[in-house]
């Protein structure tokens, strides 16, 4: 049996690799979206809110702020960061009803640091912690008696 050496076309076995490639750089997408955003951790901002009511701080109420730079401040007056722990022990050891603590917190702080101050305070006898945020710049709320400032007059509805 002869074979044609013929100028034919002739059958080549190439593979498509199109959708090979394009497979690929959709991965490669994705891998540089989502490795960053894996290997940064979780960031945490603080919510603000729109429908607060104002909350009046009582004399008895323990009020501890974090500024920017993990500063603690217990009611308005900067303390050292070490004595945190004794400040709430002796403060709440004498207490026997209310152990509630608020936390303002820094906008830019890392969350770390929130959660150190809020252990803190739950080693130091503290039974409640509530976070304090204020009230979005620019919006008011939306339920009517939520804006009235503490200790201000209702205004009479005229007939």
């Amino acid at each position: 049996m002869a074979m044609s050496m013929g100028g034919g076309p002739a059958v080549k076995a190439e593979p498509n690799v199109t959708p090979m490639i394009d497979v690929m750089l959709v991965l490669l997408i994705i891998f540089m979206i989502v490795i960053p955003a894996i290997n940064s951790g979780f960031n945490a901002q603080p919510p603000q809110g729109v429908n607060l009511k104002p909350h009046p701080e009582e004399d008895q109420d323990q009020v501890l702020g974090i500024d920017a730079i993990g500063q603690y401040y217990l009611n308005k007056k900067p303390i050292k960061n070490e004595t945190l722990p004794n400040e709430l022990k002796r403060i709440y050891d004498a207490r026997t009803v209310d152990k509630i603590l608020y936390v303002k917190a820094d906008k830019g702080l890392e969350y770390s640091k929130v959660i150190d101050a809020l252990d803190i305070a739950a080693a130091s006898g503290v039974r409640v912690t509530g976070l304090i945020t204020d009230q979005r710049p620019g919006t008011m709320s939306t339920i009517g008696e939520d804006n009235i400032m503490p200790g201000a007059a209702k205004k009479e509805a005229k007939p």
